[in-house]
């Protein structure tokens, strides 16, 4: 740490040092300003490669996901925004190069960087998946932090889904919303969730 004393770093760069450290140490918290600190630029910058909101919104949590797995490996030879930006760019890019040949999509459609429009099928299974189950067997214990992370739109779905348990066809009512975008949606926020608290587990 003695670059650190030497001003290589600047003081938010440091800060981000302190709560690495913590955030591998277990705290929830540290994971929470880390997010809080960097959601903004990175989905700001996100955007501008997709031109997508949902999908800005989507590839931004999915950056957070990768970096908070990959934290403890985390060496400090650089500052935590120069990595997770490269994290965010690269995994973006790897999403565009797989939407041009297999795209998902919320019963409407696209517009893929060629300006094709493109649409995707969502699997429709009522059954709970290995994903949903180790989301439900986890609600009540770390859930909580987790769903706040999501964005917005997601909320509310997963907290009617794990916490009211209701089905598709309640939420669909619910939410006055198509079946298939709420399906679709579910779909995406479960396996957001999932990448969070996958994340948690393996620092316990």
């Amino acid at each position: 740490m003695e670059d650190l004393e030497e001003g290589r770093f600047s003081s938010k760069a440091i800060e981000d040092f302190n709560l690495i450290d913590r955030a591998v140490g277990g705290d929830d918290k540290a994971y929470a300003k880390l997010l809080q600190r960097y959601k903004r630029p990175v989905y700001h910058t996100i955007l501008k490669m997709v031109r997508n909101v949902d999908d800005a919104e989507d590839l931004t949590m999915e950056a957070f996901s990768k970096a908070f797995r990959s934290l403890s490996r985390f060496k400090k030879d650089f500052t935590f925004s120069t990595w997770l930006f490269r994290i965010a760019t690269n995994n973006t890019i790897d999403h565009i190069r797989k939407k041009k040949l297999n795209t998902l999509s919320i019963e409407n459609t696209y517009t893929d960087d060629d300006g094709q429009s493109v649409s995707m099928d969502v699997q429709d299974n009522e059954n709970l998946n290995p994903q949903e189950e180790a989301i439900r067997a986890q609600k009540k214990e770390l859930i909580q932090d987790f769903v706040n992370m999501l964005p917005g739109k997601y909320q509310k779905l997963v907290r009617l889904r794990y916490f009211s348990e209701l089905s598709y066809e309640e939420i669909a009512q619910e939410l006055e919303a198509p079946l298939g975008t709420v399906k679709a949606q579910l779909h995406r926020a479960r396996e957001l969730l999932y990448d969070l608290v996958k994340n948690k587990k393996e620092h316990l």
